[in-house]
């Protein structure tokens, strides 16, 4: 294969608000040239057979969904073919499948996507890497977050120490000083957010905020919420999804709006926590993901933390395609067996290279 290459990155977040598409010129190490994306919906029958799956552990750890990982991975395969439809691409080197997490158990040794790589390479003709967190996972790493390496080879010449905010389903950070890069999921960002607005206000998400604007935080509640023993622990660290579901409930006497203020507030004080755990405090923080569009986030994190807190486009990324583009990059340095993960990243025991590699049939 040519080096740069051009691959497309396909990723569908914790949040499964959309499949994520992003085309980006790269040789998997210093040269980075996002082109651009896109996002596509899931079907409304997919989505929900997906939140089925998502919110039963023993369906999401043991059953095959045989069928489910079928009907994913060819909703991966019309975004990213209605994509290059409508950019008029003609050739892609390679496809990096993230796919979509259902489960993720590292204390197990244990994470799954779905998103059938050989499938997708026979569908579009294009050759996939996918899988690309399970090795560092086997190998005892947390296989999560994945992005640093993208993140530190986007920010080369940005003034350091800086730290990446990504406010997804669960919020995790990538913590830039040089050659140093530390990363971890710092606690929950809009999942429990978004499973309450669904429930009370029958809407995907709190628009800009404006929910828990209406609300009162619960400060007993809140402090009871940072209690929790995760907050603690040393970096790195990951979580599922829905780590914090079953303790989240104690908001549930609350009025809806007092709920969702709850659980915002929640998720800056779990991200500020992550402050007394790096090595020394970041000059400034950039947002990225769809909590980067909630203004109480942002106020908050502006705040709490006392240094700039801007979204991405603020240093020219695309915070709605930075996830994307990663798996592009990703896969090319898969290709050459080059470390998608390090142990300041993931607490694997040495770099890791990872994904597998298919060719269409």
């Amino acid at each position: 294969m040519p080096s740069p290459l051009l691959a497309l990155g396909a990723i569908s977040g914790t949040s499964m608000d959309a499949i994520d598409v992003a085309l980006i010129r790269t040789d998997g190490e210093s040269i980075v040239e996002p082109i651009g994306g896109a996002a596509y919906s899931y079907p409304a029958e997919l989505k929900a057979r997906l939140m089925a799956a998502l919110v039963d552990p023993e369906i999401a750890e043991t059953d095959p969904l045989a069928e489910l990982e079928m009907a994913v991975t060819d909703a991966f395969a019309e975004a990213i073919s209605r994509f290059l439809t409508e950019k008029d691409v003609a050739q892609v080197d390679l496809v990096g499948l993230h796919g979509q997490t259902v489960w993720h158990r590292p204390e197990k040794r244990f994470t799954r996507q779905l998103g059938d790589g050989q499938r997708l390479a026979n569908r579009l003709g294009i050759p996939v890497v996918n899988r690309f967190r399970h090795a560092d996972v086997a190998a005892g790493g947390q296989g999560a977050p994945f992005v640093p390496l993208y993140h530190a080879a986007l920010a080369r010449g940005l003034a350091q120490p800086l730290v990446v905010l990504n406010l997804g389903g669960v919020a995790n950070i990538t913590y830039l000083d040089g050659d140093e890069i530390l990363a971890c999921d710092t606690g929950p960002a809009s999942a429990l957010i978004d499973d309450r607005m669904r429930q009370h206000f029958g809407r995907e998400y709190d628009a800009n905020g404006e929910i828990a604007r209406s609300g009162r935080v619960d400060r007993a509640i809140l402090d009871s919420l940072m209690q929790n023993p995760f907050f603690a622990a040393p970096l790195p660290k990951s979580l599922d999804r829905n780590d914090f579901h079953q303790r989240a409930k104690i908001v549930d006497p609350l009025s809806p709006s007092d709920q969702i203020a709850t659980l915002t507030a929640f998720t800056i004080e779990a991200t500020a926590a992550i402050l007394g755990q790096l090595p020394r405090a970041p000059h400034r923080w950039l947002v990225t993901g769809g909590g980067r569009h909630n203004a109480m986030f942002m106020r908050g994190f502006a705040e709490r933390l006392r240094v700039p807190v801007e979204p991405v486009e603020a240093v020219g990324w695309n915070g709605d395609l930075l996830e994307a583009e990663c798996f592009g990059y990703l896969a090319a340095r898969s290709r050459k067996n080059l470390p998608l993960s390090l142990p300041t990243t993931t607490g694997a025991p040495e770099a890791m290279p990872g994904g597998e590699f298919w060719l269409p049939t």
